[in-house]
């Protein structure tokens, strides 16, 4: 997903600040995306120099609290989104996770590891799950399109946790029979 365009579109709900933008990625389409605060700003400054987006400064008031910059997409921005958005998308999906990564040379090394390692994956998954299943009905007031990425986001975290636990149990089972054959 490119950043450009997602911060592009998140602007045009609202005008944020960085963090918020950050925010709203990781909560909203952690499912699809990951990306971190580098990333956010760079693409902020290059939006901005590009003219796809404007900043305001706000100040803190007597009271305290952070500077921060308020961004705002600009019809140019609006311009630039809309032809992307009409455009057909670049690549196939990818699925991205240092996990899986790990997961496909768990047979080098010890299996009760690799359960342990699968174990804290089924936890935070659980976890995020919940965390989806309860901002469901909140989503389902959007869009249809809204409702329908945040479905699959569900789905998605559904059908995950279903593998990481037969992942899990093969592993287990495996690891059962060698050390039996073992003695």
């Amino acid at each position: 997903m490119s950043i450009k365009y997602a911060i592009l579109g998140l602007l045009h709900y609202t005008d944020m600040h960085g963090y918020r933008i950050k925010d709203h990625i990781e909560k909203n389409f952690g499912h699809m995306w990951t990306i971190n605060f580098g990333q956010i700003y760079t693409s902020l400054k290059d939006l901005e120099e590009s003219g796809l987006i404007e900043v305001t400064e706000i100040v803190p008031s007597d009271d305290g609290g952070p500077h921060k910059k308020c961004y705002r997409i600009t019809e140019e921005g609006k311009k630039d989104f809309t032809r992307w958005l009409h455009s057909s998308p670049e690549k196939q999906m990818l699925l991205r996770d240092p996990f899986l990564l790990r997961f496909a040379f768990f047979g080098f090394g010890d299996p009760d590891r690799a359960v342990e390692i699968i174990d804290d994956q089924i936890k935070m998954y659980e976890e995020q799950l919940e965390r989806r299943t309860q901002n469901l009905s909140r989503w389902r007031k959007q869009s249809v399109y809204v409702r329908l990425i945040a479905d699959l986001g569900v789905k998605f975290n559904e059908m995950y946790l279903e593998w990481l636990k037969q992942a899990k149990e093969e592993i287990a089972k495996e690891s059962e029979e060698l050390f039996v054959k073992k003695v």
